[in-house]
């Protein structure tokens, strides 16, 4: 399928005619497969992408102990991050891996100030992604510092289960150990409590979630 069809189906609601032309002779279009990296620590951003297909998450490096998850980004979504990277021609602060299979278009980082000015669409949209992203990242702080661990486990199958539109969730212990920047022990102990309420089934290679 064409770009400009692609960006058609998945902005055509938001963007003017115009803009999704000038983005299709612009940008790049780019396959991604589960697990790739995007974007990683200390890279020059020179494209911002605009995700069409698939789920990215975000990560914030933790210099003492590996990497924390901030959110996750879906269908339509752009990470205000990377924007902040692009606009400021500043390293990026975080790591974005593929978590399922996807398409991204690429857009170059000059067109990004210029359609600021020249398209209203896109204002909101960089704006609204700002605002949006905030949230996550506030949330992601509040479950820090106000949740116990078993909640924030929780939230954490959740939200993977709603990116995924599947209740069954296909990720190691020592994966969302990572991911909750905590150890695998304590992750298999309170997956088990959770099962032993009801929330969770723990199969051999996956959790399916119950409620």
């Amino acid at each position: 399928m064409l770009m400009k069809d692609l960006l058609k189906q998945t902005y055509g609601f938001i963007f003017e005619e115009a803009l999704i032309e000038e983005i299709a002779e612009v940008s790049l279009l780019r396959d991604f497969s589960e697990g790739d990296i995007l974007i990683d620590f200390g890279d020059y951003i020179k494209k911002m992408p605009l995700l069409i297909e698939g789920a990215i998450k975000i990560l914030r490096e933790d210099f003492d102990e590996g990497e924390l998850l901030l959110y996750f980004i879906e269908k339509g979504d752009t990470c205000a991050m990377t924007m902040a990277c692009c606009m400021g021609e500043t390293k990026s602060e975080i790591r974005a891996v593929a978590e399922t299979k996807g398409i991204v278009i690429m857009i170059p980082v000059h067109k990004m100030e210029e359609w600021l000015g020249k398209y209203k669409s896109w204002r909101n949209y960089v704006f609204n992604s700002y605002n949006n992203r905030l949230k996550e990242m506030l949330s992601a702080i509040d479950n820090l510092a106000f949740m116990k661990m078993d909640e924030r486990l929780l939230n954490y199958l959740f939200d993977k289960s709603k990116i995924n539109h599947s209740k069954e969730i296909h990720a190691t212990h020592q994966e969302i150990a990572y991911d909750l920047h905590t150890s695998r022990v304590v992750i298999s102990r309170l997956l088990k409590a959770l099962e032993n309420d009801n929330k969770i089934k723990l199969h051999r290679a996956s959790i399916e979630l119950l409620k």
